[in-house]
Parts: C-alpha cells; sequence; structure tokens
C-alpha cells in the first residue's frame, strides 16, 4: 500500500483557547505533515489562530452538536478535500509530545490495508495512564500494545475507507459510549481496531463524570447501544452485567437517580436504526478478551 495522507480534525467548544493553540503547534511539529486540519467550533465563534505551516480550515456550528456530532462535521470536510486517506482526531486539551505520532500512524496503515482504527495512548503530564484509558479488561500495563475491541475518543486514526463501508459517529449519543458504538460496526464489518501505545496523545487527568449529563446519558446510551448492536439473546445479559456494576460503584444517590432515568429513556425512545452483530463477530470479541457483555 502507497503511503496513506494523512488529515486531522480537532473540535472544541472554545474554553481551551491555550491548550488548543498549544494542541496545534504540536501538530505542526510532526515530522510527517498532515495534507488538511480541520478545526470545529461546536456551538462557538473561533479566534484566528496562530501561524500553521499549512491551511486551518475552520467550521463554526451554530449549535454544540456533541461530541460525535461535531466530528462528523470535521470528518465530512477531511471526506470533501478528496485527498484524506487518514483521519486523526484529537482532543483539544491534548498534546502531542512526540514528534514521531504522525509517521507511526501512516506507517501503521501502510503496513495493514484492513487495519480501520489505531488507538492512542492517553497519559497525564506524569505520564500515568488511567485505568479507563487502556482498552482491554487487563488494564494493568498500558504499554502492551496490540488488537483490542474498542478505543479512546481522545485521540485515534480512523481509515477513510471504513468510514465510508462502517458509517459515522451516532450523532444521537451526543456524549458517551459513542466510540463503542463505532467499534463495534468497525469489528463486525471485518475491519481491525489497533492499541498503539506509541502513539501518545498527553492529556490532563480528568473523570468523566465531571459533566452533569455524565450518568443520564451512559446508562441512556448503553440501553441505545444494546438495542441497535447485540443479538437479542445478548440485550439482557449486557443490561444486566452493567446495571450490577453501576449499583456497585456509583457512590451518589443523585448519579442513581439520574442513571436510572436516563435507564429508562434508553428504553423508551427510538434509538436508531438496529444492525445487530454477527455471532462470528461475538466469537472474535470473546477471542480478544472483551466478548460484547463487558
Amino acid at each position: 500500500m502507497s503511503e496513506p495522507r494523512l488529515g486531522v480534525a480537532i473540535v472544541t467548544m472554545g474554553n481551551r483557547p491555550r491548550e488548543l493553540n498549544a494542541l496545534l503547534k504540536s501538530v505542526a511539529e510532526q515530522d510527517v505533515a498532515p495534507v488538511r486540519l480541520v478545526v470545529v467550533g461546536n456551538g462557538t465563534p473561533l479566534p484566528e489562530f496562530p501561524a500553521h505551516p499549512g491551511e486551518v480550515t475552520v467550521i463554526e456550528l451554530d449549535e454544540n452538536l456533541g461530541c460525535p456530532g461535531g466530528r462528523n462535521v470535521a470528518l465530512r470536510r477531511l471526506r470533501e478535500f478528496g485527498d484524506v486517506d487518514v483521519a486523526i482526531e484529537l482532543d483539544d486539551d491534548g498534546l502531542l509530545v512526540d514528534p514521531g505520532v504522525f509517521r507511526t500512524v501512516r506507517d501503521l496503515f501502510a503496513g495493514d490495508p484492513r487495519l480501520g482504527i489505531a488507538g492512542f495512548r492517553i497519559a497525564d503530564e506524569t505520564g500515568g495512564t488511567q485505568r479507563r484509558h487502556v482498552p482491554r479488561l487487563r488494564a494493568g500495563d498500558p504499554m502492551r500494545g496490540g488488537p483490542v475491541t474498542s478505543f479512546l475518543g481522545g485521540g485515534h486514526a480512523f481509515s477513510m475507507r471504513m468510514l465510508a463501508e462502517t458509517g459515522e459517529w451516532p450523532a444521537e449519543f451526543f456524549f458517551t459510549h459513542e466510540e463503542t458504538d463505532l467499534a463495534w460496526r468497525a469489528l463486525d464489518a471485518g475491519w481491525t481496531i489497533r492499541y498503539e501505545p506509541e502513539l501518545l496523545l498527553q492529556h490532563p487527568k480528568t473523570s468523566p463524570a465531571r459533566h452533569a449529563v455524565y450518568y443520564r446519558l451512559t446508562a441512556r446510551n448503553r440501553v441505545w447501544l444494546a438495542r441497535r448492536r447485540l443479538p437479542l439473546p445478548l440485550i439482557p445479559v449486557y443490561l444486566g452485567v452493567w446495571t450490577l456494576l453501576t449499583l456497585a460503584r456509583t457512590r451518589s444517590p443523585a448519579g442513581l437517580r439520574a442513571w436510572a432515568a436516563g435507564f429508562l429513556e434508553g428504553l423508551r425512545t427510538p434509538c436508531g436504526e438496529r444492525r445487530p452483530m454477527r455471532w462470528r463477530t461475538v466469537w472474535l470479541m470473546t477471542r480478544l478478551g472483551r466478548p460484547p457483555v463487558l
């Protein structure tokens, strides 16, 4: 395969201008330059950016479409250009501390025509990686890469051919579990997902519960995910496992009430097109160490 051409997509709500400028500077310092760079203001106007080697395409949305909705806008623009083979999406408060990240991305996709998604390693300023940022059940060693069943939304690279086949982000999810929906579709279509620790994105240590809608959307989107992507016998198993885990882990009564409301919302509201994965995909995920009930 010839060397793929890279495009970069960044979505921001406009509340991290210093971090965004630092990220753009780190993109400019990569030893393999992207052919396109798109920055989406998700319901916010954007300032002029510092000088950057290469044109920055700026898109300002009138409303916040959520993480997946904003990313879809960026990916569509990259697709319209017609000269991007691999799209790299980065959180606006991330930082590329290694100038060879894009070269590694290019080489990974050049070496495997069925690589659909390459997931980055997320680490804070001290080099620590949170357990939830390692996309496998055995998360003790964040430096162990290889095939996985999911990826991190904060830093990843997509094959544009894969996206054309599987479809884009589920915008209706707005926040949480959109990665899982896309990952399951990719695996079911025969694409590989790889977690590659050499692809480092430095990112502040955070908790997803910092967002006010976390508990409600987490519950709603898990139900939607099960209804959309799982074979019927696995739906109650998946939801039962996650209900027990939530009850065991959540210490906030208000959080549990919001979670219960979201769970009911997921049962009562339309979830989008149902396209359950094949049983061979269930078996593949099981062999990779994460069956689609966990």
